[in-house]
């Protein structure tokens, strides 16, 4: 162990130089001997100057240890934060060794000694005894020949000397011992005291004063007392300017009706603000551990579970009144990320009824936020990007309409009509757009009549535009009058591209994907056979602007590069695939529901031939699962069923890998990063198909 202060040694160079020489310089009056002795050099050994010699070299040595950290902190509890630690304990162990020696000067030192001590004098006592035996019995032995006196003599010694050896044997003396206090069993002396018993100890007080008050109240104390209420919160208001006076017990009441019921509908509106509050209150708390696990919870197996993940099932949302209506629209609001719409109708052609739109939030699970009734089933919904409160929806009897949730009646804002140009069959998708040159809004609708409808709302009105009428090539018949019908393709599904704002793809009943540019109306860019049976869902890669997917009821999911014809990737999942999304935090991560009630979630990067996770989500086998989205901020998805019930699963670390830190490289993350490892995928399968 080296601790101490620093100290500097200042060697000289030719000293230094004189100690490596083996030989040494000759002086004068040496003896002859001495005179004989040549000086060996080394051949590689420097020649310095006289100057050089006398250089000296300071070296400081310090007790410092080098291997100590020298950049420790402790978090400080009282100034919150993390400080580093001044001194640094330098002190190096070079040798330890546990020992079971004991002081002498110690209590249990002095006490080992004293018992020694005793063991030994009751030993010497022992040994003395024993030989005075020794020397009577060789005293007594010359006299063994004589008479019988004689031997009578010896058997009281040596009975006096076995007594005498037993009592030293079975009673050894000990000396008495300094009593030591017991350091462990130390009380105060207040410590001691007896505790009083508990007492009640009670006061009295004055009562409070009482009064009685009686009145009368009819009709027209109740109507002044909300002119009163009316006139104090339009005072309070800044902005308005005229301030309506008092009206008179006798004056003219009827003329204001209708602002004292107006007065009460605000009143009404505060304390329904008020319940909503205290209704998400009661929530959190009834539903503390699934919002604690929606928070904190991760899937500790996933450790042991290089390529599986699971789905923790979270809330579930289901209203009374929509019971017996299907899930047919999911979709999450784009500026409040805790609020989704619902929309309820029937795929089912002879049950069809009324329709409902429901907006649930994830901290209110028991009921709607929103609530918005329909004649006719919805069959698809989207919100407003920059106008989160618009949601447009289209009906199965092919209307399509405009919800504004800023208004608080449950009618919609703006509606299609027959002489408006709305759809003969039901509408199976809608789609919001940018505004249109005089910044009107603009959504585009596709239905299975064929028509694909670009929708502006123009003041009061929706103005119909068609862009595409779908038709089935091949399949012209022709009429005696010389005239050919087309056979009409039944759009079941579309998705516009992220970049190119023109083009979009349409899904349709026969299983065709069309590409289709809203310029060209009686053409399309490119058609893909895509499926054997109608086409339930396409959507763009979120990240890859040449790579989509589409799912059918052929059980089949296929991702797509739009420049080549044939499938990428192709999914069996032995069920019809009801809908599929892709995630927002990954290119290569989508989520596909069937009707057998499972969820699938895929991670090409990991697996490119089955899903990592597979589970079924429903209670019930009969159940089917309808439609799928992902949140765009939380690890989270939500599904719905053809039973009307919505829930809320959390993915696990499996299901969201992200790119591991490497030491002394910085992960890359952003858009670029995602879309090289979709192209990397991309490039592998192309290598194998032209080698083929």
């Amino acid at each position: 162990m080296v601790d101490g202060g620093d100290c500097s040694v200042n060697v000289s160079r030719g000293a230094r130089k004189r100690d490596e020489d083996s030989g040494t310089e000759v002086g004068e009056g040496t003896d002859d001997w001495n005179q004989s002795k040549v000086t060996v050099r080394p051949p590689d050994q420097l020649e310095l100057t006289e100057a050089e010699l006398k250089e000296e070299f300071t070296r400081i040595l310090t007790a410092n240890n080098p291997h100590a950290p020298q950049n420790i902190v402790r978090y400080s509890f009282k100034e919150g934060t993390y400080k580093p630690i001044g001194f640094v304990n330098q002190l190096a162990v070079h040798f330890s060794q546990v020992g079971n020696l004991i002081p002498k000067d110690s209590d249990e030192g002095r006490r080992q000694k004293y018992r020694n001590e005793l063991v030994a004098g009751s030993q010497e006592s022992i040994k003395q005894v024993v030989s005075d035996t020794e020397v009577l019995e060789e005293e007594e032995e010359p006299k063994e020949p004589g008479t019988e006196a004689g031997s009578q003599t010896d058997v009281p010694v040596t009975e006096a000397a076995e007594k005498v050896i037993e009592e030293e044997l079975m009673a050894p003396v000990q000396p008495k011992e300094r009593k030591l206090t017991n350091q462990f069993n130390f009380s105060e002396r207040a410590s001691q005291t007896l505790n009083n018993p508990l007492r009640d100890r009670e006061c009295q007080m004055e009562p409070p004063p009482r009064a009685n008050f009686s009145a009368t109240a009819n009709q027209w104390e109740i109507y002044d007392a909300y002119m009163d209420e009316l006139e104090k919160l339009e005072k309070t208001k800044e902005k308005e300017k005229a301030k309506t006076p008092v009206a008179k017990k006798t004056g003219k009441r009827a003329s204001r009706k209708l602002t004292s019921m107006e007065s009460q509908s605000d009143d009404i509106t505060k304390v329904s603000q008020a319940a909503k509050i205290v209704e998400r209150m009661v929530n959190q708390n009834t539903y503390d551990d699934v919002a604690q696990d929606f928070k904190y919870y991760e899937d500790a197996a996933d450790e042991y579970r290089d390529q599986e993940g699971t789905l923790l099932p979270l809330w579930k949302f289901q209203n009374d009144k929509a019971k017996r209506l299907a899930v047919t629209a999911l979709c999450w609001n784009p500026k409040y990320n805790d609020l989704f719409a619902v929309g309820h109708g029937s795929y089912d052609f002879m049950k069809q009824s009324r329709g409902m739109l429901l907006l649930y939030s994830m901290k209110n699970p028991s009921f709607p936020e929103y609530i918005f009734s329909s004649e006719s089933g919805i069959m698809c919904l989207d919100m407003h990007v920059d106008h989160p409160y618009l949601v447009v929806v289209g009906h199965y009897d092919g209307n399509v309409a405009i919800y504004n949730l800023k208004k608080p009646h449950s009618q919609p804002c703006f509606r299609s009509t027959a002489k408006s140009g709305k759809h003969t069959d039901p509408v199976w998708q809608v789609k919001w757009q940018k505004d249109d040159m005089d910044h009107n809004l603009n959504f585009f609708s596709v239905s299975s009549d064929g028509r694909i409808v670009s929708w502006t709302l123009v003041k009061s009105e929706l103005v119909h535009t068609d862009v595409i009428k779908l038709t089935v090539e091949g399949s012209t018949t022709e009429i005696p009058e010389g005239l050919q019908l087309h056979t009409v393709g039944c759009g079941t599904a579309f998705d516009f591209h992220r970049e190119i704002d023109y083009m979009f793809l349409v899904g349709t009943e026969e299983g065709k994907i069309y590409k289709c540019s809203k310029a060209y109306s009686s053409q399309f860019l490119d058609t893909y056979d895509a499926h054997n049976m109608a086409v339930d869902a396409v959507t763009w890669n979120p990240y890859h602007s040449k790579v989509f997917m589409s799912c059918s009821s052929d059980w089949t999911v296929k991702i797509w590069d739009h420049t080549i014809k044939t499938p990428m990737f192709i999914y069996d999942l032995n069920s019809a695939v009801g809908d599929v999304a892709w995630a927002p935090y990954s290119s290569t991560v989508f989520a596909a529901v069937t009707t057998d009630g499972k969820a699938h979630v895929f991670d090409l990067a990991i697996n490119k031939y089955e899903a990592i996770c597979n589970q079924p989500v429903v209670a019930k086998k009969k159940n089917k699962i309808t439609h799928v989205k992902f949140n765009p901020i939380y690890p989270i998805i939500i599904v719905g069923d053809d039973r009307g019930h919505i829930t809320c699963l959390k993915l696990s670390p499996n299901l969201r890998k992200m790119p591991k830190e490497k030491k002394g490289q910085e992960v890359q993350k952003g858009p670029a990063v995602e879309i090289a490892k979709l192209d990397k995928l991309l490039n592998l399968v192309r290598e194998v198909k032209t080698k083929i």
